[in-house]
């Protein structure tokens, strides 16, 4: 059955049939893949070119197609639209799919069919028809699969390895996207590969890969923070170099960005709360990046041009001074208690915690407590206001914990702070570029100690 003459006579994915004659289909790209060669078997020493996608013409009905053809053709229609775009595809072939082969390698489609682009029969081309557009774009903000049919990262976390190998759909947050990293295999194939971080109220990071330019031209338009991602069949795996669990974009894999669902609508609220709340900038494990393997040295002028500059995480050693150190503030500035379960900043003599998103939800509240200061980290070239000081790495600073600073008295903390106030120290400082910001950065000290004065002529020096 057509679609009405208002609707372009458009023939719907849910009636194609092979022995539909001349279809006319219009559809939104919700999924596609890299162009990829085969030896072709007709013509010795000439290869075969193909790639996929997937098209959405309603709620509940997409399809596969895929295309083969020479060289030229194959990647000039690849490059000819991307994810996102609503395309008009005249005369596919419509074929019965095998499913035990479609489904292995290809998005689960409700269709029983795929079609087929061809040179010779097919044409594609974009959209142009503002109706059309309008009925189809909206489809890219509904999932594939039932909104309500995903593991959260902690789910992830909690089953470790009885996941290992395994293809899930997952609803979380982009917390950052790196830069792409290019290589070369040892038979002379170019890839590249770019990793997200994800994150949701059980998890504050966990890795997503992407191998595929197409999967990473498509997250590389995301904002983070402010993105909410439903990704069908990802890969689980575990990672045996870093000891976790990872998530990886795959063939089968679609990604649904900032679906309209209620669970994603709960899971956007909570991530603006967090990213809003600063809890993200925050890293109490500096173990997390080991000092040992921090070499590059900076002044304060060449960490601020390199935020400016670099959109990712990066860590460095400057020599400075720590220009300000409110020890001697009242204790409430300087421990802090904050809640276990979601790190925002609680009263204990509530005992609750006042984020409506914490997965504690009603549990009762479970607070850790530890120094939580903001430092000044000064030299020649400027000054990083508002560096983070926190934890292990605060009482290894100080000399001190939270339970012993709390029995000083007054004067006792004046002198504590004067042995570090405006003395050279060896900073390793991590730098998290964060828009939201006033400086649009957050600095977090790894470690902080006292400098030989050897080593800052030297490498003072070697800045000049």
């Amino acid at each position: 059955m057509a679609y009405s003459r208002q609707t372009k006579d458009f023939v719907a994915i849910s009636d194609l049939h092979p022995n539909t004659t001349h279809p006319r289909v219009a559809g939104v790209i919700i999924g596609k893949t890299d162009v990829k060669s085969f030896p072709d078997r007709k013509s010795i020493g000439f290869d075969r070119f193909t790639f996929g996608f997937t098209i959405k013409d309603s709620p509940d009905y997409f399809i596969n197609v895929s295309s083969w053809g020479n060289d030229g053709y194959i990647n000039g229609l690849s490059n000819s639209f991307s994810i996102g775009d609503c395309v008009i595809i005249e005369n596919p072939l419509v074929a019965t799919k095998d499913p035990e082969k479609e489904d292995r390698f290809c998005p689960s489609t409700p269709s029983f069919y795929r079609l087929l682009v061809s040179e010779a029969h097919s044409q594609l081309s974009i959209c142009s028809d503002i109706e059309t557009m309008n009925r189809l774009l909206p489809l890219l903000h509904l999932p594939v699969k039932d909104s309500r049919d995903f593991y959260s990262l902690g789910d992830i976390v909690a089953n470790g390895q009885s996941l290992d190998g395994t293809v899930i759909n997952i609803l979380a947050a982009v917390r950052s996207i790196a830069e792409p990293k290019f290589f070369t295999t040892v038979d002379g194939r170019k890839g590249q590969r770019l990793e997200v971080k994800l994150f949701d109220d059980s998890v504050t990071s966990f890795p997503l890969v992407c191998w595929d330019r197409e999967a990473i031209q498509l997250v590389q338009t995301l904002i983070p923070r402010e993105t909410v991602l439903f990704i069908s069949d990802a890969r689980i795996g575990f990672d045996s170099f870093r000891n976790c669990m990872t998530a990886t974009v795959n063939s089968k894999t679609i990604i649904t960005v900032n679906p309209d669902t209620k669970e994603a609508s709960l899971l956007f609220s909570y991530a603006n709360k967090v990213s809003e709340s600063g809890v993200l900038d925050e890293d109490d494990r500096p173990g997390d990046v080991p000092v040992d393997s921090i070499s590059d040295v900076y002044t304060v002028s060449q960490l601020k041009l390199k935020a400016q500059e670099n959109p990712e995480v990066f860590c460095g050693i400057t020599y400075s001074f720590i220009s300000k150190l409110d020890l001697d503030a009242s204790v409430s500035k300087v421990i802090r208690s904050r809640c276990s379960k979601c790190r925002y900043q609680v009263n204990e003599e509530i005992q609750s915690c006042s984020n409506t998103a914490c997965p504690g939800g009603d549990q009762p509240l479970t607070v850790t407590t530890g120094f939580d200061l903001l430092v000044d980290v000064t030299d020649h070239t400027g000054t990083l206001q508002s560096c983070s000081l926190n934890g292990t790495v605060a009482e290894k600073t100080l000399g001190c914990n939270p339970e012993e600073f709390v029995s000083l008295t007054e004067d006792e903390r004046t002198v504590m702070k004067w042995k570090i106030l405006l003395e050279r120290c060896k900073v390793y400082i991590k730098i998290t570029p964060s828009p939201k910001s006033r400086s649009g950065m957050r600095g977090n000290v790894l470690q902080c100690s006292l400098a030989d004065p050897g080593e800052v002529k030297q490498n003072m020096s070697a800045l000049q």
